[in-house]
């Protein structure tokens, strides 16, 4: 379905990231191993609208099924905290109860990271925006198109879990080549930060460019 970045061993992980909604449900699946990140699949579960024990119904069901299709070994998903909206809070709440034991259920190993722990993990801020965080998402896996929102977010959640659980190198060396360094060796701490940056900065000057002209 997407291109490959690069070639990964027969031993792999495979690691399914969601974003839980009431309306939409994002989901991206990676499989991580020899030092390589590769997507495998990534889309959004539309919810009807209808009364709130149906909806959460059909994120567990329709979860369940691509879980059963994509067979993932591993799930990461956001952890949530109380917003200026209280109500909207415990809704999102509701929902990924319901994505949790999607996952549970199917007997994966489940991983929880806050929002700013995601996007520091690829874009190298904790304050990134959405479209920062899907235009990274797109450069570090090779998609050919950038994906919706709600599975940019689902993907990003699998790289963060990948890069910091699994420490496979291939976030640093996919950021290292973004970032016009050439080096292999993988970048710590701080370094790590600017060099994520920077490759976000550079990402977005030539985007900008292309739409000036």
């Amino acid at each position: 379905m997407f291109e490959e970045c690069s070639a990964i061993p027969s031993a792999t992980v495979r690691i399914i990231g969601i974003d839980p909604g009431l309306n939409r449900t994002g989901f991206g699946v990676l499989e991580a191993g020899g030092g390589r990140l590769r997507a495998v699949s990534c889309g959004v579960i539309r919810i009807p609208a209808g009364p709130l024990a149906l909806r959460l119904g059909h994120i567990l069901s329709e979860l369940g099924a691509v879980i059963r299709d994509l067979q993932p070994t591993d799930a990461v998903i956001e952890k949530v905290f109380v917003n200026v909206n209280p109500q909207s809070t415990l809704l999102l709440g509701q929902a990924r109860g319901a994505a949790l034991c999607a996952a549970v259920s199917a007997g994966l190993a489940v991983h929880e990271y806050t929002a700013l722990q995601v996007k520091q993990a690829v874009v190298g801020y904790g304050k990134a925006d959405k479209i920062q965080v899907q235009k990274m998402v797109q450069r570090l896996l090779c998609l050919p198109r950038a994906p919706a929102f709600d599975a940019a977010d689902a993907l990003a959640s699998a790289i963060c879990h990948a890069h910091g659980a699994l420490r496979t190198p291939s976030l640093r060396k996919a950021l290292d080549s973004s970032a016009g360094t050439g080096s292999a060796a993988p970048a710590a701490g701080p370094a790590r930060r600017r060099t994520v940056r920077a490759a976000w900065s550079e990402f977005a000057a030539r985007a900008g460019a292309k739409g000036a002209t």
